[in-house]
């Protein structure tokens, strides 16, 4: 497959933006996170579990996607680790040192009570290089682990590259992954790997030591690699995604009954551990797969914004967490009905990212420093 998906495009373009959404959702669900709102709304988590078991394995299955493609334009896996490392790297660096570091000093002054100022924290303790506060390490990279992986991730099928034409093991992925239904072993490795293996234990970001994250990311990564090849896979999700879309719908209904039960930081009894998290695994696997569908049927086409918001993704998703941990530790001086909180955060948080991106890409040496060619 040659010719550009543009419903994957969408597809990416959409993830992104509703990553947003839900990373403010986070400050006013009761799941722990950098700063909250004065009174959490119990009840924010029932919608936002509507995407909590989809949103990161379908953000490395369109970057798996992307990633065949990049390859496939590139001179060999040399050619492509310099352009995946220039395009990741760079505003990595630029990120934990200039973006990330709001982060860590508000969730130190609402958490453990620091007193000193953003630019004493900076100065002084920021980069230290061990840990500030219980688990709290410094320079840290907070919502750009994403970034490390998708870099680790695509090292990792640069090697495999030259070994699979030396071996054939990349022609003997390709057609494995045809003939055996990749869909359906998608959705039973994450009810495996989220619902036994890992059952309860969430991604640490942390990269080195981060089992539970990459027994579902890396396959997802390999699932949107492989799919960009597969004209036999893609005939199977074309053919199944309505099931899928049912069987995540249904999964939800069970996983936000369970919520509704037993809200807030409420246990879960023993007993209902196994089949709650092997349902949310499943409403996961089947929500990408649902998802892939809905763009493929209705998606794939092209627009004249796209190329531009396509574009914009990655320096969106860079700023984006700073503006909302800033902004809410900001408002909790106000006390505002949650309401207020959220249509003050959604309005600052698209102003920032705005900004962020209009102002770099119009000045060349910015470019690559907030993720542009």
């Amino acid at each position: 497959m040659t010719a550009r998906h543009y419903g994957m495009d969408w597809l990416r373009i959409c993830a992104f933006g509703l990553l947003i959404f839900y990373h403010i959702g986070m400050f006013f669900v009761h799941w722990d996170w950098h700063v909250k709102t004065a009174d959490p709304v119990e009840w924010v988590a029932v919608p936002m579990l509507a995407l909590n078991p989809w949103r990161l394995p379908l953000l490395f299955v369109v970057s798996g996607f992307a990633s065949r493609a990049l390859m496939a334009r590139t001179a060999g896996p040399g050619a492509f680790v310099r352009s995946r490392s220039a395009r990741l790297l760079i505003p990595l660096a630029v990120g934990m040192v200039l973006i990330v570091p709001p982060q860590p000093w508000v969730e130190m002054v609402v958490e453990h009570g620091y007193r000193n100022s953003y630019p004493f924290f900076w100065l002084n303790d920021y980069f230290r290089f061990g840990a500030i506060a219980d688990d709290l390490i410094v320079p840290t990279w907070q919502h750009l682990w994403f970034v490390v992986y998708l870099w680790v991730y695509s090292l990792l099928i640069a090697v495999a590259t030259p070994l699979g034409r030396r071996v054939h093991a990349q022609t003997w992925f390709d057609r494995w992954f045809a003939r055996k239904r990749a869909s359906w072993i998608v959705l039973a490795w994450f009810v495996l790997a989220q619902g036994v293996l890992a059952r309860g234990q969430t991604s640490t970001n942390a990269l080195v030591d981060d089992w539970p994250g990459h027994i579902i990311f890396l396959p997802a990564f390999l699932f949107g690699f492989a799919l960009a090849r597969s004209e036999t896979a893609w005939a199977g999700i074309r053919r199944w995604w309505h099931v899928a879309a049912l069987i995540a719908a249904m999964a939800y209904s069970f996983v936000a009954g369970v919520e509704l039960l037993y809200p807030g930081r409420t246990p879960i009894p023993v007993w209902l551990e196994l089949p709650y998290f092997s349902i949310r695994a499943a409403q996961g696997a089947a929500g990408v797969i649902a998802l892939i569908g809905m763009a493929d049927r209705f998606w794939n086409r092209d627009h004249p914004v796209r190329a531009t918001l396509n574009e914009a993704v990655f320096p969106f998703y860079i700023i984006h967490q700073t503006a909302i941990v800033v902004a809410g530790w900001y408002l909790l001086r106000f006390r505002l009905p949650p309401l207020a909180e959220f249509a003050i955060l959604l309005v600052v948080t698209t102003v920032a990212c705005l900004l962020f991106y209009l102002a770099g890409r119009r000045v060349g040496w910015l470019r690559p420093l907030i993720g542009l060619k």
